[in-house]
């Protein structure tokens, strides 16, 4: 059967979403929101905290910006040198260096907000570098898992009574491919996996971290959880405020099994005039001795993030524990004891 599109045309004033604002050519849900639903790649040679000389300056000049840039290929240049194949076998206990410049994605600017390049992500406080913990912050910091212990030969925890390598649940949760925080909230920039993936709908945004493959899941319009129902990426609700989506989170856990009371952090997604987003974030945290802000851009991006297979075909956990073991061995030994 022949089928025949008629096109009418009414006077009728109809109600839309008005969109006359200076991001009309952003994406819209039907809604009428911004739809941030896509992919993001925030690497940046924007450092977090602002280097000391800079003090309270916010903005890069043309020179900075081009040394800055100099910089980074220079290091790049420096450890993207082939090894020397005829090299020595490095000193017992000597430095054997990290991964090689293939892994690594610092990106190839700073980022520009305003037509200015910044020269630090943190804007709060004034000297954008964070404000000192306090006494109880500084505790619990000295007590948690550590990624790096100090260098002293033998199984000098043996010794200290520290329990560094009794098994995995005494590493980081980072190094146990769980979760790694200053990927996930504030959303910050690492030495690689830096893409970030968003779907939206009106009442929800999924917010996919590259890092750990972890998922925040924002609630649009809700309240918060209980108090007991607290996560390592805490309990995030958002609403929105204009063309920007504000994202409240409280709810915290620092360690398994330890909520982390006193901490709340606000972040904003507003739509960037060149198609991406612009993030920032602002935190309240008791263990330390003032806020802290910070906003950067997220230009989206064409790659598609895959799983971040942390653990496997890793031998890093079971040869660490393994030279513990060895490590403890020798030093009873040496000692006489049997223990």
């Amino acid at each position: 059967m022949k089928k025949i599109l008629v096109v009418v045309t009414l006077s009728v004033p109809m109600a839309l979403p008005l969109l006359g604002n200076a991001q009309d050519n952003y994406p819209r849900t039907p809604s009428g929101k911004p739809d941030f639903t896509g992919h993001y790649d925030i690497s940046t040679l924007t450092p977090f905290e602002r280097p000391r000389d800079y003090g309270d300056r916010l903005f890069l000049n043309e020179e900075e910006v081009q040394s800055l840039r100099d910089r980074e290929m220079g290091i790049r240049e420096q450890d993207a040198i082939a090894s020397d194949p005829d090299r020595e076998a490095p000193e017992e206990g000597g430095n054997i260096g990290s991964y090689n410049d293939f892994w690594f994605d610092r990106g190839n600017d700073g980022f520009i907000i305003d037509g200015q390049y910044r020269t630090s992500i943190l804007t709060y406080p004034e000297n954008g570098r964070m404000p000192a913990r306090t006494p109880a912050g500084q505790a619990k910091a000295d007590a948690a898992p550590k990624f790096a212990w100090p260098e002293r030969d033998g199984a000098w925890w043996l010794e200290t009574g520290d329990q560094p390598y009794d098994g995995p649940e005494n590493q980081t949760l980072a190094v146990r491919c769980i979760y790694h925080q200053p990927a996930t909230i504030p959303i910050t920039p690492r030495v690689y996996n830096n893409l970030k993936t968003i779907v939206q709908t009106d009442d929800y945004l999924m917010l996919y971290i590259e890092w750990m493959h972890w998922a925040r899941i924002i609630r649009i319009g809700d309240e918060h959880n209980s108090e007991v129902l607290a996560t390592f990426d805490g309990d995030s609700i958002g609403w929105w405020e204009g063309d920007t989506l504000v994202v409240e989170t409280t709810n915290f856990m620092d360690q398994p099994y330890q909520p982390s009371d006193g901490k709340k952090i606000v972040e904003r997604f507003s739509p960037e005039p060149g198609g991406g987003l612009i993030y920032s974030f602002d935190v309240e945290d008791v263990d330390y001795t003032d806020r802290y802000a910070g906003e950067m851009v997220w230009p989206r991006s064409d790659q598609v993030p895959y799983e971040y297979a942390c653990h496997e075909g890793n031998y890093a956990m079971s040869a660490t524990l393994m030279g513990a073991r060895v490590r403890e061995r020798e030093h009873r030994e040496q000692n006489g004891s049997e223990e």
